[in-house]
């Protein structure tokens, strides 16, 4: 079976420290395309965004390989006016995961933009790809390992629900 490669495109916001910023470090390497307009980012594409409803799963993988998948780089800080903004694509968000960036190191949910793009590419079964991503940080591939057990079951779910479940299963609502 041949797989396709997946387009990754990441709207940068240009909100914070070039010297730390994975997005930049990830162009350098040529992993994925910049775009400096939302409206830029491949219309359908597969868009990570916290404030989604709708839980990233492995059924995102299709629309990946056709459409792409896209991140937004933004502080945190102003994270909530930058995902209002007007995005043609597939909103989703990632299930619950903790952080292995110098930045954030250990806080759930508070991942660098090369986090959340290697979690969907895992989780979606692309894992030698997020491997890649993260391999050119020091701490990357610290994400994977951190996070083993949740990724693994992510990628086993069939779809956002049951995405949500195992979830709920670890953070224990």
């Amino acid at each position: 079976m041949h797989r396709k490669d997946v387009i990754i495109s990441v709207y940068h916001a240009k909100q914070c420290d070039p010297k730390k910023c994975t997005t930049l470090k990830l162009k350098h390497h040529n992993l994925v395309k910049v775009v400096h307009r939302v409206n830029w980012l491949p219309r359908g594409a597969v868009i990570l965004n916290p404030f989604s409803d709708k839980a990233f799963s492995p059924a995102d993988r299709d629309r990946m390989e056709r459409r792409g998948l896209a991140a937004i780089d933004c502080s945190w800080i102003h994270a909530d006016e930058v995902f209002e903004l007007s995005m043609r694509g597939a909103s989703r968000c990632l299930p619950y995961l903790i952080a292995a960036n110098p930045t954030n190191y250990g806080v759930p949910t508070k991942l660098s933009t090369v986090e959340a793009l290697a979690a969907a590419l895992y989780i979606a079964g692309f894992k030698e790809k997020a491997e890649r991503l993260l391999s050119i940080f020091k701490w990357g591939p610290n994400f994977i390992v951190l996070n083993q057990e949740l990724v693994d079951s992510y990628a086993r779910a069939k779809n956002s629900a049951e995405v949500v479940e195992v979830q709920n299963g670890f953070i224990k609502i």
